[in-house]
């Protein structure tokens, strides 16, 4: 479970979001990890952007190489059934490792999501497009796309109330995007009463992951 932009691992905790989940735990259907994310130093910040993004590939290479083993350790399972999920920015970083490592993580739950990363930088780069779900996805092609289409599916959920506003407009293009590549997904937009908060969060977490584990 990825933070927001504050990038804190404890944030879900603090926030209710372990409160809300707690039927599930209790059910042992899921075992969570809340990793902090280096966002401050990548995809917000003042520094370069090849900085920045220098950063991001040594985070997702931490998660990669280094918490993905961890998780397989500790639930004793060299195979463990992993899904990535966040809220707002975390959202983006949920869904990059779908669609980027869809064999290690096979289901996204991506909530409020800002999806068009080339947006938090003052020019692009090779890092900054293949970390850029709106960019490279409409490329997205032949055996790449193959491995997505085959191992992944997100869960793309905004609300239509207070602050939801470009995170609607995204997640109506990342929707597309999805349907126009046939990689498998759920896309849902809640009432004008949801709101980009984690009140809103935790009912919407609950709710699909009911449904997906």
């Amino acid at each position: 479970m990825f933070p927001s932009n504050a990038g804190v691992a404890h944030e879900w905790q603090r926030a209710g979001m372990i409160d809300a989940l707690g039927p599930l735990l209790a059910q042992g259907r899921v075992k969570v990890y809340c990793p902090e994310t280096n966002v401050s130093r990548s995809f917000s910040g003042d520094r370069s952007v090849d900085e920045r993004m220098a950063h991001h590939v040594a985070y997702e290479r931490f998660v990669l190489e280094t918490l993905v083993p961890f998780i397989r350790q500790d639930c004793h399972s060299p195979e463990a059934p992993m899904m990535a999920t966040g809220c707002s920015v975390g959202a983006l970083y949920a869904s990059l490792f779908v669609l980027k490592h869809p064999e290690t993580f096979r289901q996204g739950l991506c909530l409020s999501g800002r999806y068009r990363a080339s947006s938090f930088f003052e020019r692009s780069s090779d890092d900054v497009y293949f970390n850029d779900p709106l960019a490279f996805l409409p490329n997205l092609g032949g055996a790449a796309l193959e491995r997505v289409q085959r191992n992944a599916h997100l869960t793309v959920v905004v609300g239509r109330g207070a602050h939801e506003g470009g995170c609607i407009t995204e997640t109506a293009e990342l929707a597309r995007w999805l349907r126009r590549k046939e990689i498998p997904n759920h896309v849902a937009f809640w009432g004008e009463d949801s709101s980009h908060t984690y009140d809103w969060w935790g009912r919407q977490a609950r709710h699909y992951l009911s449904q997906l584990l």
